[in-house]
């Protein structure tokens, strides 16, 4: 008897369907299938790794931006403030208070000198400090 035994669940074929039947996968394609299955699991858990450390740096960069605007927000106003602290004491009238509390007193008429080096005006004497200038 040359029979062959039947495939387990499957029928005995004969003729070309017999021929064919070598070409269809055994009990070997579903372990075929198994490592293209873990293959593709292992690249999505990859790739959602991946975008979830992506998502942590983005949100680094973020808060690390939030912290360098609100610092140099601060520079600004510091240097605003310390600009208006310059203008006030570079305003006329401050100089001139300045100026009398160290000791100091207007000057008297000036003198110009000529590009031909003449002597153009009368030069004026400083007035003396009174005694009730403030700051003496």
């Amino acid at each position: 008897m040359s029979r062959k035994p039947e495939l387990k669940g499957r029928p005995e074929l004969k003729g070309r369907a017999a021929r064919l039947t070598h070409l269809l996968p055994t009990g070997r394609a579903q372990a075929a299938r198994t490592p293209f299955v873990l293959l593709v699991v292992t690249l999505l858990g990859g790739g959602l790794i991946g975008l979830l450390v992506l998502n942590s740096a983005l949100s680094e960069g973020a808060f690390q931006l939030d912290d360098l605007q609100r610092e140099t927000k601060n520079l600004t106003d510091e240097e605003q403030a310390l600009q208006r602290d310059i203008d006030a004491y570079s305003a006329p009238d401050a100089l001139q208070r300045r100026a009398r509390e160290l000791g100091m007193v207007p000057g008297g008429d000036p003198a110009f000198l000529g590009p031909d080096g003449k002597v153009k005006g009368v030069p004026g004497a400083a007035p003396t400090p009174s005694s009730s200038t403030p700051g003496r």
